[in-house]
Formats: structure tokens, sequence, C-alpha cells
């Protein structure tokens, strides 16, 4: 190895990668198998390409082409040199709009392709659900399609020329009537003109295998055609001109309820006269709520366009009066479009888990047979599932009879490989009869090709093969791929894993306690490598700072999943490589809501820290900021604000401590309040009001020490509410809920005085058996608040997410956790529901600013934008995160990452607010972090309430 990477060091001008991280990234792709390569290279251009197939061809090592990574068959790994295009060679070239063509480099993702074409009312008409972040060499590579197939095609059908290099290194720029063709090629074809023209089914998507018969003199001989789903096993692309199709100035969405999924099979291709632009299918299976479809146990997703909103409209109801339905919905409005077609979207990681939350595969994620064969194969695919003792829920494109559909295939086991490659070769035998295609999307790969004489016969497979020796003689360009493939159910990803529970600390209920089976969770559909979020997401903010795979939720996950194999990443707990992909995670919390499988990276992290550090010195920042309860508790007991924030101020004694405390020297140490809230509570008398609910509010740290004002002023608003506000008992034994203490002689006598805190830094850095103790002396401490049914009212979205999830995961052994986690409200939600008739007073102004990562991921804002809205708080908030994350951005060395976070969603909003707008941030960090980078003072729902109450 180390002579292949010297000489690739020394022959090209991008990145090199053979480090032990840079080939764990790559070890999976989405789909079942692993494959572990010798290196990465990103190359720069295609130079580089050529000089890399050089090296690996004088070295005798195979290449594999890689795109973002999302394939589901397994083509995207490969244990040689694996080809990272998405670095460098990611460029959208140009657009001709009269031409309606663009020129793309293979590492471009689509939808910085579709945002390109839309000023010219054009678009590329494939559009795979991982559109975000899937590339269009990876689209080409594998002939991928999308929901829009029925109006627009495959890729295929968009491809018109394509620039390629082979194995041999000869350039070829693929075309029409043979232009590119390698030598051979011609001859092999005229040779077979008669298989060629029968021997192949005649369906929309029949992706699975060569695409030989677009060779025919018949269709143009067209060279760059056949090379379409050839996953990178002919040539290398390095540019491709596609075509680009007139995107309808309106359009409308009708979804059609029907009994069930048969029933919507049966009825797809009888609207395919209609001109839809998609007839996409789905179950209930596979909806996590069924607000806001119509009455159903599947649906049509039914799109239509139009020069009019009108005539969009008119052609979509035109399809509900053609459908014969149980229910029907028609959505013109845009926003109300995208919401319910990223119901759609997200199926392809909502499916990976079964109703009772047991884990489901791919394997056969895409078979397609004729559209008017649907219902008769669906109902025979359950057949066979049943048959078997397995589960699934199909859902995809019934437009164009492909189906996607995930198995709770037992992977882990061998009684259980064995019964997926029975199914495996059953259900290709189903699909053949019903004159399908093994693929209907996303390549062979190595989960089906094994299986392609049951489709083609041998003697077309053997065509196949030649055709391959023809294009790469030498059998370089991943080898192993649709032909002499490796056996079905070879190299699977699993078997690396432990066979026995890892020792963990967090109770992981989702995943029956099995730390093994929550990194499985990731299965690679990369929502979290997206370079925007939409709406109020939050999901990958360091990716989206670095656009490293190593930064994105599913990179983390990867390594995580190699520390466990102990392969690759050999240190364990202890892995170096580990703790550096995990040091730039900010704990938001985002994937927990927005990647499709709920991975929460948030709480791997503080598991990995946990285990990395025991009995080790920690980073000085966790010290610092991890203990930060108890150095603010210190300086509040000891009357010592004024003096700590004096010499905060000398600069030269302000750096010596940020060095010494692991503080980046970019940031300001914030100041500490003269008057802690709690003291404020007790010089205001320490009682609560008479009348109206009991509500205990949580004194947050931050609340308590460094923003009291937010906790003044939210008693002000619970108390004009009509509430009774209380504050947490602060001595364990003898307490009475409501005046924060005990005022009891025997009470002072028998108990000991302590303050509740959820053990947030802690838990963000990893200090588990702290936080531990913490959460148990906070929960005797709550013990008479849990004897009533007073809510607990928390106003720090970090601290109520901590709270609510942490407090009952860490300490899953104690009931208490959960009663105390059940109780947990955000300030909006105690006066809904505690106050339901109390109007806010009038604010009547534009608001800007950012909804609270953790408050997004774990605790909902609904109640926030209905209180928003009726205190006349007009416009929405950003999503993302701030990037300051409690103790993440004060730590030396996440500086940059940390305003770059910042500039993506938040500052601009808050730059681009109308004059008199308030800025919203509800959290300290976001706070912080907005007057620390703009200068701007961001306040709290609860400051902004209170303001107007006078």
């Amino acid at each position: 190895m180390t002579d292949l990477e010297a000489a690739l060091r020394r022959a090209v001008r991008g990145e090199v990668g053979f480090d032990t991280t840079s080939r764990a990234l790559t070890t999976m792709d989405a789909s079942n198998y692993r494959r572990v390569p010798l290196g990465v290279v990103a190359p720069r251009d295609a130079d580089d390409v050529a000089a890399v197939l050089e090296v690996c061809r004088e070295h005798a090592v195979p290449v594999v082409a890689r795109g973002g990574g999302t394939s589901i068959a397994g083509q995207a790994t490969g244990t040689g040199v694996v080809l990272d295009f998405t670095r460098h060679m990611n460029r959208l070239v140009g657009i001709d709009p009269e031409a309606r063509t663009a020129v793309v480099q293979p590492g471009v993702v689509l939808d910085r392709l579709q945002d390109a074409a839309a000023p010219h009312g054009l678009r590329f008409g494939p559009d795979p659900s991982t559109h975000s972040r899937c590339t269009l060499g990876g689209m080409i590579g594998n002939n991928s399609c999308g929901s829009h197939s029925v109006a627009w095609g495959t890729t295929a059908d968009s491809v018109r020329e394509l620039s390629v290099l082979t194995a041999r290194g000869r350039r070829l720029r693929l075309g029409r009537e043979w232009s590119g063709a390698p030598e051979g090629l011609r001859e092999l074809v005229d040779g077979e003109l008669a298989r060629l023209r029968t021997g192949f089914p005649d369906l929309p998507r029949r992706i699975s295998g060569y695409a030989l018969d677009a060779l025919l003199p018949e269709r143009g001989a067209d060279v760059a055609r056949s090379f379409c789903g050839s996953e990178g096993t002919l040539g290398v692309l390095t540019e491709a001109v596609v075509g680009l199709v007139e995107s309808p100035r309106a359009r409308a969405l009708a979804v059609l309820g029907y009994a069930d999924e048969a029933g919507a099979a049966e009825a797809a291709a009888g609207l395919l006269p209609l001109g839809p632009l998609t007839v996409e299918g789905m179950a209930v299976d596979l909806v996590p709520s069924t607000r806001g479809l119509p009455r159903g146990g599947a649906w049509l997703f039914v799109e239509t366009g139009g020069d009019t909103e009108a005539e969009a409209r008119a052609r979509a109801e035109a399809v509900v009066r053609a459908a014969d339905v149980v229910d029907a919905l028609v959505v013109t409005d845009p926003g109300g479009q995208r919401t319910l077609w990223r119901i759609r979207e997200d199926a392809s990681g909502t499916a990976t888990r079964m109703p009772d939350g047991s884990e489901a595969w791919p394997g056969w994620e895409d078979c397609a047979v004729p559209p008017v064969r649907l219902g008769g194969y669906l109902r025979d695919f359950r057949r066979l599932l049943t048959a078997h003792g397995l589960r699934g829920t199909p859902y995809g494109h019934f437009g164009d009879g492909c189906i996607h559909v995930r198995i709770d295939f037992d992977l882990l086991s061998a009684d259980g490989v064995a019964r997926f490659r029975r199914f495996s070769q059953e259900l290709a035998d189903v699909v053949v009869a019903h004159g399908g295609s093994l693929s209907g999307e996303h390549g062979d790969g190595q989960a089906r090709a094994e299986l392609l004489p049951r489709m083609y016969g041998a003697e077309t497979v053997a065509l196949f093969e030649r055709a391959k020796a023809v294009w790469d003689p030498d059998d370089l360009l991943n080898p192993g791929m649709l032909v002499r493939p490796a056996p079905l159910d070879a190299n699977l990803r699993f078997s690396v894993l432990p066979r026995e529970p890892v020792d963990v600390e967090f109770g992981y209920p989702s995943d029956g306690g099995d730390f093994s089976a929550a990194v499985r969770r990731c299965v690679g559909v990369a929502k979290c490598r997206t370079t925007s979020v939409s709406g109020a997401g939050v999901m990958c903010p360091s990716f989206r700072a670095t656009g490293e795979e190593a930064h994105s939720t599913r990179g983390r996950a990867r390594l995580l999943h190699e520390m466990l194999a102990g392969e690759l990443v050999t240190g364990g707990w202890r892995s170096t490589e580990v703790r550096d992909a995990l040091d730039l995670c900010l704990s938001c919390k985002g994937c927990r809501s927005d990647c499709p499988v709920e991975v929460d990276m948030a709480t791997y992290k503080a598991e990995f820290l946990h285990h990395h550090y025991a009995g080790r010195r920690r980073p000085a920042a966790h010290y610092a900021m991890g203990w930060l309860p108890v150095w603010l508790r210190w300086a509040a007991r000891t009357r010592t604000a004024p003096v700590v924030n004096a010499l905060a101020s000398v600069r030269p004694l302000a750096a010596v401590a940020k060095r010494l405390g692991g503080i980046a020297r970019e940031r300001e140490v914030p100041r500490l309040a003269g008057e802690t809230f709690s003291r404020w509570w007790r010089r205001r008398g320490g009682r609560p009001a008479e009348g109206g609910d009991l509500v205990v509010l949580w004194p947050d740290t931050f609340t308590e020490h460094l923003s009291p004002s937010v906790g003044r002023a939210a008693v002000r608003v619970l108390e004009a509410a009509g509430l009774r506000v209380a504050l947490p008992p602060t001595l364990r034994g003898r307490a009475v809920v409501g005046d924060g203490t005990s005022r009891s002689p025997l009470a002072l006598l028998t108990a000991r005085r302590g303050q509740v805190c959820c053990g947030l830094t802690y838990v963000s850095t990893g200090q588990l058996d702290r936080a531990r103790a913490v959460m148990r002396r906070t929960l005797d401490l709550m013990a008479p608040v849990l004897e009533t049914s007073a809510p607990v009212v928390v106003l720090e979205p970090s601290c109520a997410a901590a709270l609510r999830t942490d407090l009952p995961e860490l300490l899953h052994d104690d009931p208490r956790a959960a009663r105390l986690a059940a109780r947990v409200l955000t300030f909006a939600e105690a006066l809904e529901r505690h106050a339901p008739d109390w109007a806010p007073p009038e604010v009547n102004l534009p608001a800007v600013g950012q909804t609270h990562c953790h408050q997004h991921a774990v605790l909902g804002d609904a109640a926030d934008r209905r209180l928003r809205e009726s205190a006349g708080l007009t416009g929405e908030l950003s999503g993302g995160c701030c990037g300051l994350a409690g103790n993440f951005g004060f730590e030396a060395g996440h500086y940059e990452v940390s305003a770059a976070c910042a500039e993506d969603q938040l500052l601009p909003a808050v730059r681009e607010a109308p004059d008199g707008a308030v800025v919203l941030a509800d959290g300290f960090s976001c706070r912080t972090q907005l007057e620390q980078l703009a200068g701007v003072r961001g306040r709290h729902l609860a400051e902004v309430l209170a303001e107007r109450l006078d």
C-alpha cells in the first residue's frame, strides 16, 4: 500500500487519503454491503483521473468511482482506490437555455443544477428522493429516475454526450451514431443484433444489466445512453452534457386515497393517459401521521402542471374525477405541496424501521414490472413475504411499476442470511414472471447482479461479460459488479459488528439498549449531507460549514460502525479518529428529528466521550464549561460576580483565563448577573400568587446566573396569565412546593440544601458519571413536585431538551426520571395548556431569529408559533443552528466553524430583517452568538411579551 500511496501522491494534484479515517468513511454506501478500500483520491480534474487510472493499472489495484455514496446495491464501495468526485470535480460548467442543455462535472449535486436551471424555466427531469445530495455522476452510473419519470424518463433519456476515460487511459466522447465507441464494441453488437432486439424486457424502468440494446441501429446506436447504468464498470465519467426540460409554471398535487396499496397500485396505470408528472404511491405504514392526508390506507401522489395555477388545478381535478378513490385532496399552495412531498421523500429512511421499531433493510429496494401488472405483482410479493415470515412496506413509483421496499431481514445470524438468499432467489423469479426488471432505479450492484441470469439468461449475461471486456479488458473498474459478481450474501456490513451488546451508559430505548443497533440506524441515505436546510431544518450544521464527510452525521456514524467492528478503526473507545470526527459535532440534536431514521449523534458523542476519557485527563474546556454550574454557583454564593466581571474585562487576564480554560481567544466571556434569578425571587417574597394553576418554573443555570431578566419576565407573563408560579425546592428532605425552599425549622435541621440542574453541560462533555449524580440529586429535590400535578416550565430550550430526553435515557433505571421528563413544558406550552383563555399583549411587529435547534429537534415549536401569532409577531424564524451550541462555540479551535454555522441562516436573517423587527432567541447560546458576532441583542419571547404588559 505504501508504494501505491506514494505513486499516487506523486501523480495526482488532488488529495490522496490512505489514512484510517478516509478509508473508514467510504467502506459503505446506502446498501447492506461493506468493502474496505486501500485509499481515497479526490481528483481535481480529468488529468488527475487519468493519472489515478495509470497508477492503479500498474499496481493492479481496482478503481471505484463514487458520488454522494447513496447507492443502495453496494456499487459505490470497493477494495481498491475510491475516486471521490464531490470535493473538486463538482462544478456546473454551464447552461445553454436555448439548447436546453447543461454541462456538468460528475460530482455536482442535482439540486445545484436544478437551482441554476430554474431561472430559465428549466429543470433536469429525473429527481430521486436524494436530490439534495446525490450527484449527476452517480445518477448516470445508476441511470437514476425519481418521481417524475412518468413525464421525463430516466437519466439515460436526458443524457446527450459523455466525456469518459477508459481504464487504459483513452479519452472518449460518447454520443449517438457510435460516437466515442471503444474499439470492438460495434463488432460485438453487429454479431448479436437478434439477441439485442428480443432479449430485453420492454418497460420504462428496466435498469438491470447493460443497456446494450441502446446500440441498435434503429435506436441511433447511442453509446452515451448505453453507458448509463453501467455502475462505473466500463469507464470513468469526467463530464456530461445533459438535456433539460421545461418546468411547468404552476403545479398542483392531487393526493388520492385508497383503501389499501393494492387498490392504489391497480389504479396507477389508468391515470397515465391523463399526462401526469408523477404517480407515486405509499401506504399508511410509512406515514408517521395521516394529518393533512385524505382518508385511506394508501395514497397516490399525482402531480400535474400547467401555465397557470388554474390550469394545473383543473388537470389535478380531472385526475380526481377519473380515479375511483375513497377520498382526495388537491393542493396548489407550494408550501403545502412541499410538506406532502416531504412525507414521500422521507420514506427511504422511515422504511428502515418497522412499525414496532424493528430494523428493515434494502436488498430488494426497487424491482419494476409493467405498470399494468403492478397490482398482481404486489399480491405475489406479499404472499412471498408471508411464506418466508418477513415484513416490508412497499412504496414508490407506482406509475412506472417500480416499487421500493425495506424488509426486516435478519442479516446478523447465519439462518437469517440464508433466508435472505432464498427469498432473493424466489423473488427474482416472481419479478421475471411478471415481465419485470430486478432493478428499476438503483442498479444491480452486489445485491442483484448474481441473479441476472434469471432475468436475462446465461447467454445474454455472457454478452454482458464480453461488453465489459471490450471497455475494460483488465477488469480494473469496479470489479464484482454487474458481471462476475460477488455473491449477494457476501460482504454484508453487519457481519463485522459485535454479537454481544456493548456496555454503555445511555439506555437507547428505541434500540433495545443496544449501542450497535443504534449505530446501525444510519443506512447512508445522507440527508445530513445537504448544503442547505429547508424550512426550520437543522441537520447537519458542521457538514454545511466544512463540506467534509467526516463532519456529517453519516460520516460519524460510519466511523462509530468501524470502531465497533475493530478491523479498520482499532482503538475502540480510545479511537482518535472517532474523537476527531466528533469534535466538530455541535450536539445540536438536529439529526434526532431531521434524519429519516432518527440517528442521535449528540447522544452517541456524549457516550463516546465518556468512555474515551474514562480514567484520563480531559481537555481543559470540559472542566471549565462542563462544570459551569459549579463555578457559577460558587460565584453567586461568594457574591463575587462583580469581581469576576471586572477581571474578565482586563484583556491580559481574560486571555490567560481563556487559555487555561480551553476557551477560544476570539470569544468574550459573558458577564455574570449581579443578582441571580433565585435571589430576586426570594427578595420578591418567594411565594406564588393566589388563584390559577400552579406551575414550577425551572431556574436553569443560564437563566439563574447569566440572564435572570428572562426569568423575571417569565414570572410576570405567567402571573399575568393567571398562573401561580413557584420555584423548585432547594432542600432535600422535608420541603414545600410553592415557595422555592422550605421555611420549616425542622426541615432546615434535617434536610440538605441543593439546587436543581438538568446536567446538560456534563452530558455534552461526556462526563456521564457526574451528570448522573447531578440528575439524581435533582430528582431528590423534585420529589415533592412529582407528588403534585404541577408542570415544570423550562425557559432554556437546551435544558428542557435535556430533561425530556437525556434525563430518562441516562437514568433509565430510575422511574422518577421519566415522570419528571413527562412534566416538562416550554414557556409557550405552559401558557397554551394552563391558561388557554389568556390573550397575550399585542406586539404587532415582524419577528426574525432562529428556532432553537433543540426546540426543533426535541421539543417542537408549534405552541410557540401559535403564541407568536396571537401576539401579532409576524414572519417565520429561520432554521439551522446558531453555531455556539453551548460549550461548542466557546471551545478553542471551534470558532471558525461556529461562526460559519451562524452565517448559514441566523446572521443573514437578522441582517435582512425589516426595520423595527423583534429579534427572537430563546436560547442563551443564540443570544450570545448574536451579540458577539452581529452586535444584536436577541430576546426571549417571555421578555418581548413582558415588555408589552405595561
